[in-house]
């Protein structure tokens, strides 16, 4: 199984839990992991995802995932894990 990693960072406010949830639920997005933490208005959650069977293509889904995020006034990065690993490699 391939495996995608999901960062959500931004200022807190209602709803971003549940429209980035409904975007994956919409798109046969299997939520694997999930992590979130609100320090003072700062909201960060980080997911990590089966996309195998997902409607779109990874390019896709990331694309309309930045778009969401700038819709909600949040970051949203879709990164493939192998890509995520490497970049965080120490």
């Amino acid at each position: 199984m391939k495996k995608t990693i999901i960062t959500v960072v931004g200022k807190d406010t209602v709803g971003i839990i549940a429209k980035v949830c409904t975007y994956l639920a919409d798109n046969n997005v299997n939520i694997l992991d999930i992590s979130q933490t609100i320090v003072q208005d700062y909201f960060n959650m980080m997911m990590v995802v089966d996309a195998n069977h997902a409607s779109k293509k990874f390019g896709e889904i990331s694309d309309e995932m930045t778009a969401l995020g700038d819709e909600i006034g949040v970051q949203i990065k879709v990164q493939q894990e192998e890509i995520f690993n490497s970049m965080h490699r120490i």
